[in-house]
Protein backbone atom coordinates (compact mmCIF):
# COMPACT_ATOMS: atom_id res chain seq x y z
CA UNK A 1 0.00 0.00 0.00
CA UNK A 2 3.07 2.60 0.66
CA UNK A 3 4.44 1.88 -2.55
CA UNK A 4 1.27 2.48 -4.65
CA UNK A 5 0.41 5.80 -2.68
CA UNK A 6 3.95 6.61 -3.45
CA UNK A 7 3.48 5.59 -7.07
CA UNK A 8 0.16 7.78 -6.77
CA UNK A 9 2.08 11.15 -6.11
CA UNK A 10 5.15 10.90 -7.54
CA UNK A 11 3.07 10.03 -11.05
CA UNK A 12 1.21 13.81 -9.99
CA UNK A 13 4.39 15.14 -10.06
CA UNK A 14 5.99 13.28 -13.61
CA UNK A 15 2.91 13.95 -15.00
CA UNK A 16 1.50 17.45 -14.80
CA UNK A 17 2.21 18.72 -18.30
CA UNK A 18 -1.24 16.27 -19.03
CA UNK A 19 -3.25 17.74 -17.53
CA UNK A 20 -5.55 20.38 -19.32
CA UNK A 21 -7.90 22.86 -17.20
CA UNK A 22 -12.09 21.49 -17.59
CA UNK A 23 -14.57 24.17 -16.62
CA UNK A 24 -17.10 22.95 -14.45
CA UNK A 25 -19.51 21.29 -15.75
CA UNK A 26 -22.86 23.10 -16.64
CA UNK A 27 -26.50 20.57 -16.14
CA UNK A 28 -29.46 21.13 -18.13
CA UNK A 29 -32.76 19.67 -17.77
CA UNK A 30 -34.16 18.88 -21.88
CA UNK A 31 -37.59 21.08 -22.52
CA UNK A 32 -39.63 18.17 -22.23
CA UNK A 33 -38.09 17.30 -19.21
CA UNK A 34 -36.88 13.45 -20.21
CA UNK A 35 -32.79 13.56 -19.67
CA UNK A 36 -30.15 15.49 -18.48
CA UNK A 37 -27.13 17.00 -20.77
CA UNK A 38 -24.20 18.26 -19.00
CA UNK A 39 -21.70 20.44 -20.59
CA UNK A 40 -17.94 21.64 -19.74
CA UNK A 41 -15.16 22.83 -21.64
CA UNK A 42 -11.90 22.40 -22.57
CA UNK A 43 -10.16 24.86 -21.27
CA UNK A 44 -12.22 26.56 -18.60
CA UNK A 45 -12.06 30.02 -20.10
CA UNK A 46 -12.27 29.75 -23.86
CA UNK A 47 -10.46 32.26 -25.76
CA UNK A 48 -10.76 33.24 -29.28
CA UNK A 49 -9.14 31.71 -31.86
CA UNK A 50 -7.70 28.49 -29.72
CA UNK A 51 -9.26 25.28 -29.85
CA UNK A 52 -12.08 24.52 -27.68
CA UNK A 53 -12.90 21.09 -26.65
CA UNK A 54 -17.05 21.27 -25.86
CA UNK A 55 -17.77 17.96 -23.42
CA UNK A 56 -20.84 17.57 -23.71
CA UNK A 57 -22.67 14.36 -21.50
CA UNK A 58 -25.98 13.15 -21.92
CA UNK A 59 -27.39 12.43 -18.40
CA UNK A 60 -30.27 9.55 -17.03
CA UNK A 61 -32.01 11.76 -14.90
CA UNK A 62 -33.68 9.25 -12.47
CA UNK A 63 -29.70 7.17 -12.20
CA UNK A 64 -27.54 9.95 -12.87
CA UNK A 65 -25.63 7.95 -14.90
CA UNK A 66 -24.27 8.83 -18.34
CA UNK A 67 -27.14 7.51 -20.86
CA UNK A 68 -25.89 5.69 -23.83
CA UNK A 69 -27.20 5.42 -27.36
CA UNK A 70 -28.20 8.58 -27.67
CA UNK A 71 -29.34 10.79 -31.32
CA UNK A 72 -28.48 14.43 -31.01
CA UNK A 73 -27.32 17.61 -33.20
CA UNK A 74 -25.53 20.47 -31.64
CA UNK A 75 -25.68 24.00 -32.81
CA UNK A 76 -23.80 27.20 -31.28
CA UNK A 77 -24.87 30.38 -32.40
CA UNK A 78 -23.69 33.93 -31.71
CA UNK A 79 -26.47 37.31 -31.21
CA UNK A 80 -29.08 34.81 -32.32
CA UNK A 81 -27.45 33.50 -35.30
CA UNK A 82 -26.13 30.14 -35.71
CA UNK A 83 -22.55 30.18 -36.81
CA UNK A 84 -21.45 26.20 -36.06
CA UNK A 85 -23.55 23.14 -36.08
CA UNK A 86 -23.09 19.23 -35.98
CA UNK A 87 -26.28 17.73 -37.77
CA UNK A 88 -28.00 14.41 -36.41
CA UNK A 89 -25.96 11.85 -34.85
CA UNK A 90 -25.29 9.22 -32.79
CA UNK A 91 -23.47 8.62 -29.92
CA UNK A 92 -23.29 4.60 -27.87
CA UNK A 93 -21.59 5.41 -25.01
CA UNK A 94 -23.30 8.77 -24.14
CA UNK A 95 -20.47 11.13 -23.81
CA UNK A 96 -19.28 13.29 -26.82
CA UNK A 97 -16.43 16.05 -26.94
CA UNK A 98 -16.16 18.49 -30.02
CA UNK A 99 -13.62 21.03 -30.76
CA UNK A 100 -14.60 23.94 -32.16
CA UNK A 101 -12.41 27.53 -32.29
CA UNK A 102 -14.29 30.50 -31.49
CA UNK A 103 -13.28 33.29 -33.87
CA UNK A 104 -14.53 36.28 -31.65
CA UNK A 105 -14.97 36.75 -27.83
CA UNK A 106 -18.29 37.33 -26.58
CA UNK A 107 -21.31 35.43 -25.29
CA UNK A 108 -22.56 32.49 -26.89
CA UNK A 109 -25.43 30.30 -27.04
CA UNK A 110 -25.21 26.60 -26.73
CA UNK A 111 -28.09 24.16 -28.16
CA UNK A 112 -28.08 20.35 -27.78
CA UNK A 113 -31.14 18.88 -29.43
CA UNK A 114 -32.03 14.78 -28.41
CA UNK A 115 -34.11 13.12 -30.92
CA UNK A 116 -33.52 9.63 -30.14
CA UNK A 117 -32.90 7.43 -26.76
CA UNK A 118 -31.77 4.09 -26.98
CA UNK A 119 -32.88 3.58 -30.75
CA UNK A 120 -36.06 5.14 -30.45
CA UNK A 121 -36.95 8.22 -31.95
CA UNK A 122 -38.53 10.64 -29.53
CA UNK A 123 -40.04 14.30 -30.26
CA UNK A 124 -37.38 16.92 -30.59
CA UNK A 125 -36.01 18.09 -26.84
CA UNK A 126 -33.66 20.44 -26.55
CA UNK A 127 -31.35 22.17 -23.58
CA UNK A 128 -29.40 25.09 -24.03
CA UNK A 129 -25.69 26.76 -22.92
CA UNK A 130 -24.59 30.31 -22.09
CA UNK A 131 -20.93 30.75 -22.34
CA UNK A 132 -18.44 33.12 -22.26
CA UNK A 133 -15.33 33.85 -24.78
CA UNK A 134 -12.27 35.60 -24.14
CA UNK A 135 -14.46 38.30 -21.53
CA UNK A 136 -13.96 37.00 -18.13
CA UNK A 137 -10.96 36.07 -16.27
CA UNK A 138 -8.21 36.09 -18.06
CA UNK A 139 -5.39 32.98 -18.47
CA UNK A 140 -3.79 33.51 -15.84
CA UNK A 141 -3.52 30.40 -14.44
CA UNK A 142 -0.83 28.08 -15.90
CA UNK A 143 0.44 24.64 -16.31
CA UNK A 144 3.54 23.81 -14.06
CA UNK A 145 5.21 23.20 -17.36
CA UNK A 146 4.29 26.56 -18.84
CA UNK A 147 5.35 28.17 -15.82
CA UNK A 148 8.88 26.69 -15.71
CA UNK A 149 8.99 27.59 -19.01
CA UNK A 150 8.74 30.78 -18.82
CA UNK A 151 5.49 31.09 -21.84
CA UNK A 152 2.79 28.42 -23.38
CA UNK A 153 4.58 29.52 -26.67
CA UNK A 154 8.03 27.52 -25.72
CA UNK A 155 8.89 24.61 -28.06
CA UNK A 156 8.71 22.11 -24.90
CA UNK A 157 5.22 23.30 -23.82
CA UNK A 158 4.47 23.07 -27.72
CA UNK A 159 5.29 19.50 -27.91
CA UNK A 160 3.94 18.48 -24.12
CA UNK A 161 0.61 20.02 -25.15
CA UNK A 162 0.48 18.43 -28.99
CA UNK A 163 1.23 15.21 -27.82
CA UNK A 164 -1.63 14.94 -25.01
CA UNK A 165 -4.08 16.99 -27.25
CA UNK A 166 -3.50 14.65 -30.66
CA UNK A 167 -1.93 11.62 -29.36
CA UNK A 168 -3.34 10.91 -25.84
CA UNK A 169 -6.78 11.94 -25.88
CA UNK A 170 -7.25 10.97 -29.45
CA UNK A 171 -9.28 8.11 -27.73
CA UNK A 172 -11.44 7.80 -25.39
CA UNK A 173 -9.29 5.70 -23.14
CA UNK A 174 -7.13 8.89 -23.39
CA UNK A 175 -9.35 10.96 -23.04
CA UNK A 176 -10.38 9.29 -19.95
CA UNK A 177 -7.41 9.15 -18.48
CA UNK A 178 -6.40 12.55 -19.03
CA UNK A 179 -9.91 13.54 -17.27
CA UNK A 180 -9.13 11.10 -13.82
CA UNK A 181 -5.44 12.61 -13.88
CA UNK A 182 -7.05 16.54 -14.45
CA UNK A 183 -9.93 15.57 -10.77
CA UNK A 184 -6.95 15.67 -8.93
CA UNK A 185 -3.97 18.02 -10.63
CA UNK A 186 -5.99 20.99 -11.21
CA UNK A 187 -6.73 20.61 -6.92
CA UNK A 188 -3.31 21.71 -6.74
CA UNK A 189 -1.45 22.85 -9.84
CA UNK A 190 -2.37 27.14 -9.65
CA UNK A 191 -0.73 27.20 -6.23
CA UNK A 192 2.52 25.19 -7.15
CA UNK A 193 2.44 27.12 -10.58
CA UNK A 194 2.30 30.59 -8.76
CA UNK A 195 5.01 29.68 -6.47
CA UNK A 196 7.12 28.51 -9.26
CA UNK A 197 6.87 31.91 -11.47
CA UNK A 198 8.29 33.63 -8.05
CA UNK A 199 11.40 31.16 -7.74
CA UNK A 200 13.81 30.65 -10.39
CA UNK A 201 15.84 28.02 -8.60
CA UNK A 202 12.00 26.15 -8.56
CA UNK A 203 11.58 26.52 -12.47
CA UNK A 204 15.54 25.39 -12.69
CA UNK A 205 14.50 22.03 -10.93
CA UNK A 206 11.53 21.34 -12.94
CA UNK A 207 12.95 22.09 -16.41
CA UNK A 208 15.36 19.60 -15.10
CA UNK A 209 13.09 16.94 -14.56
CA UNK A 210 10.57 17.40 -17.56
CA UNK A 211 13.81 17.15 -19.99
CA UNK A 212 14.14 13.58 -19.40
CA UNK A 213 10.21 12.93 -20.10
CA UNK A 214 10.69 15.29 -23.50
CA UNK A 215 13.20 12.52 -24.69
CA UNK A 216 10.81 9.61 -23.60
CA UNK A 217 7.96 10.88 -25.35
CA UNK A 218 10.00 11.20 -28.39
CA UNK A 219 11.07 8.41 -28.50
CA UNK A 220 7.79 6.87 -28.37
CA UNK A 221 5.95 8.93 -30.82
CA UNK A 222 9.11 8.09 -32.98
CA UNK A 223 8.34 4.20 -32.44
CA UNK A 224 4.34 4.54 -32.76
CA UNK A 225 2.31 3.77 -35.72
CA UNK A 226 -0.80 5.40 -36.32
CA UNK A 227 -3.22 6.65 -34.18
CA UNK A 228 -5.98 3.87 -33.37
CA UNK A 229 -6.78 2.76 -30.01
CA UNK A 230 -4.08 -0.18 -30.20
CA UNK A 231 -1.31 2.48 -30.48
CA UNK A 232 -2.33 4.86 -28.24
CA UNK A 233 -2.44 2.03 -25.66
CA UNK A 234 0.66 0.69 -26.91
CA UNK A 235 2.52 4.15 -26.55
CA UNK A 236 0.93 4.58 -23.01
CA UNK A 237 2.81 1.49 -21.72
CA UNK A 238 5.69 1.79 -23.24
CA UNK A 239 5.64 6.04 -21.90
CA UNK A 240 4.49 4.93 -18.47
CA UNK A 241 7.29 1.78 -18.46
CA UNK A 242 10.09 4.34 -19.19
CA UNK A 243 8.99 6.93 -16.83
CA UNK A 244 9.00 4.25 -14.03
CA UNK A 245 12.32 3.61 -15.54
CA UNK A 246 13.70 6.95 -15.80
CA UNK A 247 12.23 8.97 -12.07
CA UNK A 248 11.36 6.15 -10.20
CA UNK A 249 14.68 3.65 -10.12
CA UNK A 250 16.02 5.51 -6.85
CA UNK A 251 12.72 3.98 -4.67
CA UNK A 252 13.12 0.72 -6.39
CA UNK A 253 16.73 0.61 -5.12
CA UNK A 254 16.08 1.30 -2.03
CA UNK A 255 13.04 -1.34 -1.56
CA UNK A 256 14.59 -4.40 -0.19
CA UNK A 257 11.82 -6.67 -1.63
CA UNK A 258 12.25 -5.38 -5.03
CA UNK A 259 15.81 -5.83 -5.37
CA UNK A 260 15.58 -9.36 -4.21
CA UNK A 261 13.06 -9.72 -6.68
CA UNK A 262 11.72 -13.51 -5.55
CA UNK A 263 9.42 -15.70 -7.88
CA UNK A 264 6.62 -14.82 -5.64
CA UNK A 265 7.07 -11.11 -5.91
CA UNK A 266 7.54 -11.35 -9.83
CA UNK A 267 4.17 -13.36 -9.72
CA UNK A 268 2.54 -10.63 -7.83
CA UNK A 269 3.98 -7.96 -10.20
CA UNK A 270 2.99 -10.08 -13.36
CA UNK A 271 -0.61 -10.86 -11.86
CA UNK A 272 -1.38 -7.41 -11.04
CA UNK A 273 0.13 -6.16 -14.95
CA UNK A 274 -2.85 -8.74 -16.42
CA UNK A 275 -5.33 -7.43 -14.51
CA UNK A 276 -4.82 -4.19 -15.11
CA UNK A 277 -4.73 -4.73 -18.82
CA UNK A 278 -7.49 -6.74 -19.21
CA UNK A 279 -9.47 -4.29 -17.02
CA UNK A 280 -8.67 -1.44 -19.72
CA UNK A 281 -9.49 -3.70 -22.93
CA UNK A 282 -12.99 -4.49 -21.00
CA UNK A 283 -13.66 -0.82 -20.25
CA UNK A 284 -12.99 0.43 -23.96
CA UNK A 285 -14.76 -2.93 -25.44
CA UNK A 286 -17.89 -1.54 -23.42
CA UNK A 287 -17.45 2.22 -23.95
CA UNK A 288 -18.11 2.43 -20.30
CA UNK A 289 -16.10 6.28 -19.28
CA UNK A 290 -16.12 5.84 -15.78
CA UNK A 291 -14.78 2.47 -15.75
CA UNK A 292 -12.30 3.59 -18.57
CA UNK A 293 -11.23 6.59 -16.29
CA UNK A 294 -10.30 3.86 -13.18
CA UNK A 295 -8.86 1.17 -15.03
CA UNK A 296 -6.43 3.33 -17.43
CA UNK A 297 -5.41 4.76 -14.05
CA UNK A 298 -4.19 1.44 -12.73
CA UNK A 299 -2.50 0.49 -15.96
CA UNK A 300 -0.03 3.63 -16.47
CA UNK A 301 0.51 3.48 -12.76
CA UNK A 302 1.14 -0.61 -12.66
CA UNK A 303 3.66 -0.04 -15.84
CA UNK A 304 5.21 3.01 -14.05
CA UNK A 305 5.93 0.31 -11.39
CA UNK A 306 7.23 -2.14 -13.90
CA UNK A 307 9.71 0.21 -15.28
CA UNK A 308 10.47 1.62 -11.48
CA UNK A 309 11.49 -2.49 -10.65
CA UNK A 310 13.15 -3.65 -13.45
CA UNK A 311 15.41 -0.68 -14.04
CA UNK A 312 16.33 -1.03 -10.25
CA UNK A 313 16.61 -4.78 -9.85
CA UNK A 314 19.38 -4.41 -13.33
CA UNK A 315 21.31 -1.89 -11.37
CA UNK A 316 21.02 -3.45 -8.29
CA UNK A 317 22.83 -6.62 -10.39
CA UNK A 318 25.16 -4.54 -12.10
CA UNK A 319 26.22 -3.23 -8.54
CA UNK A 320 26.49 -6.52 -7.31
CA UNK A 321 29.15 -7.47 -9.98
CA UNK A 322 30.94 -4.14 -9.91
CA UNK A 323 31.43 -4.91 -5.98
CA UNK A 324 32.12 -8.41 -6.54
CA UNK A 325 34.88 -7.54 -9.50
CA UNK A 326 36.50 -5.11 -6.67
CA UNK A 327 36.79 -7.79 -3.80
Amino acid sequence: MKILLTLILLTLIIFPVYAQEQSEQQIALTDKGTLQVGLSTIPAQPLPEEQTKLKIDFINKNTKTVQEHIDYSITVAKDNTQIFGIPLTHTAIGSVTIPYEFQESGEYRISVDVQGILFQPIPTETASFAITVGKTQPKNGCLIATAAFGSDLAPQVQFLREYRDNTIMSTSAGSSFINAFNAVYYTFSPTVADIERDNPILQQFVRDGITPLLGILQIVKLSSVGDNATSVLTSGIMASSLIGATYLWPVGLATRSIREASRSRIKIVVTIISASLVLTLISVAIENIQFMMVSTSVLVLSFIGVGAIFSSWIIWKIMEKIRITFL
